[in-house]
């Protein structure tokens, strides 16, 4: 019984998600490269390919990347969506840089969405 419940649990959350993220013109997965070392969040990660992940955590957004390969690596940051005015016809990547010259994320928009991730 309690590893239905949970079952339940897990894909009604899922759900949820993917219902929020289409309500506000975003899919929940997407792929970026990244193509020099950049600071997510609070982490600098090297450069490579990165299954990004949406998740809500309350009224947080939240996007986990995830470094495809052999050597797994993840960095969450929470974003703010800032609609826009039609839906975005390529991926774009924003930085800033730090003081130690570091690219630090700031903004993505990713082809077909209708919102932009600002961070």
């Amino acid at each position: 019984m309690r590893k239905i419940a949970l079952f339940l649990a897990v894909a009604f959350l899922l759900i949820g998600v993917a219902a929020v993220a289409s309500d506000i013109g975003i899919l929940d997965k997407r792929e970026i490269k990244f193509y020099d070392p950049i600071v997510i969040g609070d982490k600098l990660v090297p450069a490579g390919d990165y299954t990004v992940l949406h998740q809500m955590q309350g009224n947080d957004h939240i996007m986990v990347f995830t470094k495809v390969g052999k050597k797994p690596l993840e960095a969450r940051v929470k974003c703010s969506l800032t609609p826009l005015k039609a839906t975005a016809e390529r991926t774009e990547v924003e930085y800033k840089l730090n003081a130690k010259k570091e690219h630090v994320l700031a903004r993505i928009v990713f082809r077909g969405d209708k919102a932009e991730h600002v961070f």
